[in-house]
């Protein structure tokens, strides 16, 4: 499978099975797609594939489309083009592994003090009661996750919310239990703090820069637009509050292993101008993320507004190049992509691993398989006390990857997004294996972007060395 596009003057082919990138002049962009044809019809030599293509693009010289023809015959002898699935083969293996659980969300807090307006969580309290997870249930949830880890060392774990600051004794009081079974287990402990930044004081930055591995900071960028969507429970808005504080935790993190998530509704679809505000702020990690809700919500994102947001991720991403070649660069979290390494099989083809080595504790102790399914009661898939007891909803979402998924199948960003999100695909279509249309068209050109922008670096770095 191939995929081909132009952006900012690029003409990039993508081979999706290799996973190999190719910027080619314009004939060989052309000739790709025909040669393909060419080569299913039975043509072996670059001679018969130019035969087979003079009629086709006859504009095109036989001589240019016979030396065209041969260097796309190399490169798929290399194996970087036309390149066979490779992947599928390991589905069997895949479902049939044992299951270890790597990561917990802990819903420290079903409490907030924020009201945003587009929180899934409702508020804080997840459609439900507020309420504030105890040191004996997080307890159990750290043991439960030690006892499931099999043989994996590193083990991860997001104090997560409502506002988890509004339980912070709690965090403190576990982070230092997770420490005291490193040893003993042979287990390495990496938590996350996602935090909406009112309760952020510098005995909170010191404590997370001492243990914390990452630090996820919610704005949304400008005042405006941030005051909009996440006010206070009173109407008040935050940013003045947050900002200088967030400002102070990057910096005292050296820039690094955190990021400002920022949200972005129907009310912003000029949304670079809030990455490129928060950057302007200082802040060098940024994620900015489409938001997901309801269609009857006014701030929705709707099918129309799909052009308009495809076309504004290509602005930013001309401003993304433009800023790290004047040395006043930042990552993108949805910008950032490996070409060479990148994930494992298991991670490309089944993403975030939700449901099986990823789960949701809420307050009392229940869980999901993420957090975004929490209270939905139908995917309770058990507790810390007596583990996962849903095995056969565990064994559903193990099922669930890419080759699952009707719509993922002949889809050139399938092994980038690994299938996207399993809540957003049950919540649009009623299956963890359906499609969030609207999310599928942004990740796209999120993906087509990220390449061509690794294409337009790569190009600096040769012009500094040349």
């Amino acid at each position: 499978m191939i995929h081909q596009y132009i952006n900012n003057g690029y003409h990039i082919v993508l081979d999706v099975n290799s996973g190999s990138v190719h910027v080619v002049d314009e004939a060989a962009y052309r000739l790709i797609p025909v040669a393909e044809q060419a080569l299913d019809a039975g043509c072996r030599t670059a001679e018969e594939i130019a035969a087979y293509a003079s009629g086709r693009l006859s504009d095109m010289p036989t001589e240019e489309l016979t030396e065209t023809a041969e260097e796309i015959l190399a490169l798929r002898d290399a194996g970087t083009l036309f390149a066979e699935d490779g992947y599928e083969e390991y589905i069997d293996s895949f479902k049939n592994r044992e299951t270890v659980v790597k990561a917990l969300c802990l819903h420290i807090a079903h409490d907030c003090n924020l009201a945003c307006r587009y929180c899934f969580a409702g508020k804080g309290e997840y459609h439900g009661e507020r309420a504030l997870m105890s040191y004996e249930v997080g307890k159990k949830a750290l043991d439960f996750l030690v006892a499931n880890s099999g043989n994996r060392v590193n083990l991860e774990v997001d104090f997560f919310g409502g506002e988890p600051l509004m339980n912070w004794q709690v965090v403190k009081d576990l982070v230092a239990y997770g420490r005291s079974l490193e040893e003993p287990h042979h287990k390495k402990f990496r938590f996350t703090l996602t935090t909406n930044g009112v309760l952020l004081d510098d005995e909170v930055m010191a404590f997370a820069n001492r243990e914390m591995a990452n630090l996820v900071l919610s704005i949304d960028g400008r005042k405006e637009v941030h005051d909009r969507m996440r006010p206070h429970r009173g109407g008040q808005g935050s940013y003045d509050e947050v900002l200088p504080k967030y400002k102070k935790a990057a910096e005292s993190r050296n820039q690094m292993n955190y990021y400002v998530r920022g949200t972005f509704t129907r009310y912003n679809l000029d949304f670079a101008e809030d990455v490129k505000h928060l950057a302007d702020e200082g802040f060098e990690q940024i994620s900015m993320e489409p938001v997901v809700a309801a269609p009857a919500e006014d701030y929705a994102i709707r099918e129309e507004d799909v052009p308009a947001l495809l076309l504004e991720y290509d602005k930013l991403a001309l401003e993304y190049i433009r800023r790290k070649k004047a040395g006043k660069g930042f990552n993108f979290f949805h910008f950032m992509i490996d070409l060479e390494g990148g994930p494992c099989v298991a991670k490309r083809l089944s993403g975030c691993g939700s449901g099986t080595e990823y789960l949701s504790v809420t307050p009392w102790g229940d869980l999901y398989p993420c957090h975004q399914f929490v209270g939905q009661e139908e995917f309770l898939m058990g507790n810390v006390d007596d583990g996962v007891v849903r095995t056969d909803l565990r064994d559903t979402f193990k099922s669930c990857n890419v080759y699952a998924k009707e719509k993922c199948r002949d889809c050139f960003a399938k092994y980038y997004c690994s299938g996207g999100c399993a809540a957003n695909a049950y919540n649009f279509s009623g299956s963890i294996t359906g499609a969030y249309d609207i999310g599928c068209k942004l990740q796209r050109k999120r993906v087509e972007c990220a390449i061509m922008i690794k294409a337009a670096l790569a190009d600096e770095e040769k012009e500094k060395i040349g």
